[in-house]
């Protein structure tokens, strides 16, 4: 028997809990907000999301600091922690999910190659972030990071901690 595709398991996980997603989405172009929308009835629990590619997107539509942008760049833990936590609070939901990374194929710096990719968590209880590097052409890079952010809240939505938005 095949597995379910890991949108449907963020589907039915979210819907159990009765939680909310919203994301926000760089190098991933809207690819996971694609992917949950396929589903049917995935505005029960995801709220929508905001593909923000340049630092004035993310400064302007998820909040993401200046300062944090100068300091660290946008393919960064820091950055990747503020898109999350900016896409929760925009659009109140209870788990926010954010991706920044360098697809290629170029854009690569020395400490941040080719196929770096942040994936970044908010709840109200905690934050998580995790960065791989990626091999493959930007097709790959944008694919594997858009299944991996998804396993990432089934794993936070499996270990709990993360209650109801705020209101």
């Amino acid at each position: 028997m095949r597995e379910e595709p890991v949108e449907v398991q963020v589907g039915n996980a979210l819907r159990s809990l009765g939680w909310t997603l919203a994301l926000g989405e760089s190098c991933t172009g809207g690819l996971i907000g694609h992917r949950l929308t396929q589903v049917p009835g995935a505005s029960e629990y995801f709220l929508g999301g905001v593909v923000a590619y340049a630092y004035d997107a993310k400064e302007r539509l998820l909040g993401v600091r200046h300062q944090t942008l100068y300091d660290h760049g946008a393919v960064s833990r820091e950055t990747a922690l503020e898109m999350a936590h900016g896409a929760r609070l925009a659009f109140g939901a209870d788990i926010g999910l954010a991706v920044t990374g360098i697809a290629g194929p170029g854009g690569g710096l020395p400490g941040k190659p080719v196929g770096l990719t942040w994936i970044a968590i908010s709840t109200r209880q905690r934050q998580v972030a995790e960065h791989t590097v990626w091999p493959g052409n930007r097709a790959a890079v944008k694919e594997q990071s858009s299944d991996a952010a998804l396993q990432l809240v089934l794993r936070v939505l499996h270990e709990g901690e993360i209650g109801p938005a705020e209101s």
